[in-house]
């Protein structure tokens, strides 16, 4: 029996879906919208503002350590036996250093901040890292760690090829770490107590395939306590520089009896944050050495 009219109609329906269909198979287009990418830094982004020690304040506020060393000496510290060495921590933050006067004040060491996630880089990073060198100091570079961006092994990459590197020069120290309170969102970054030593230890892993040094870990007793469930493990392997911005260094996170190193201010005679490492220059120059 012939096809009635409405048959008819349903047919080429069918045969022009049909047809529709093939020809996006064949050109490749999607017949749904892509997800979009996954972010790979925070929203509203400010690495510029990001330094060791910009979350510290507003979580754990500050003692009286400005209104104590006024000669740039250790003596009106509490708890601190060894014979404490000046430095400073900088950042893209603190722009061109004025190096020779950091040095003729009394600093004798530096850390410089070299990249935050994976895709920020210190602009500065060249004029602070050489500058600091050729006046004198022991330097070193460190990362401003977001573990919730990408894995540790990824960043500690990144890092280690943009600045992070470690020579056995005698004023290179090694490359460090720095982990705090998340500046864009949550304080643990989202990760678990046990995800973040993962993290960490990724982190710290591949700096040292890649380097030959384990890093120093900058962080503070409060958020350690808070986001690694104030794990004891990396004590043996990574030099402590504790923040604290106090009189005394206080507690320290479990594993370790003692800091290399002290950031004690966020502001003073020297550029950047002020620092001491426990011990005299010599001690310095023994951790730059490995």
């Amino acid at each position: 029996m012939p096809a009635s009219g409405t048959t008819r109609s349903l047919r080429r329906a069918a045969t022009a879906a049909a047809s529709a269909a093939l020809l996006v198979g064949a050109l490749g287009v999607a017949a749904a919208p892509a997800q979009a990418a996954k972010p790979t830094t925070p929203p509203g982004f400010h690495p510029e503002l990001d330094y060791a020690g910009s979350t510290v304040p507003a979580h754990e506020g500050r003692g009286n350590a400005r209104a104590t060393d006024p000669a740039g000496t250790a003596s009106t510290f509490a708890a601190l036996a060894a014979t404490q060495t000046k430095g400073m921590d900088v950042s893209g933050y603190q722009g061109n250093v004025a190096w020779s006067t950091a040095y003729a004040n009394g600093g004798r060491f530096a850390y410089v901040k070299a990249t935050e996630g994976t895709s920020y880089t210190n602009p500065y990073f060249t004029q602070q890292y050489n500058g600091s060198y050729n006046v004198g100091m022991i330097r070193g570079a460190y990362h401003f760690a977001l573990p919730n961006v990408s894995s540790g092994a990824t960043q500690a990459a990144y890092f280690v090829a943009h600045g992070g590197g470690w020579s056995k020069d005698g004023k290179t120290l090694p490359p460090a770490l720095d982990i705090e309170y998340n500046p864009y969102g949550a304080t643990c970054y989202g990760l678990s107590q046990a995800g973040m030593v993962s993290w960490i230890r990724d982190f710290s892993n591949t700096v040292h395939t890649k380097t030959g040094r384990y890093p120093v870990i900058y962080t503070t007793t409060n958020w350690w306590s808070t986001c690694t469930g104030n794990n004891s493990s990396f004590a043996g392997t990574n030099p402590l520089w504790i923040a604290r911005y106090s009189t005394a260094v206080g507690t320290l996170p479990a594993g370790w009896s003692y800091q290399t190193i002290w950031q004690y201010s966020d502001s003073g005679t020297l550029p950047g944050d002020q620092d001491y490492f426990n011990g005299a220059l010599d001690r310095v120059q023994a951790l730059a050495n490995g």
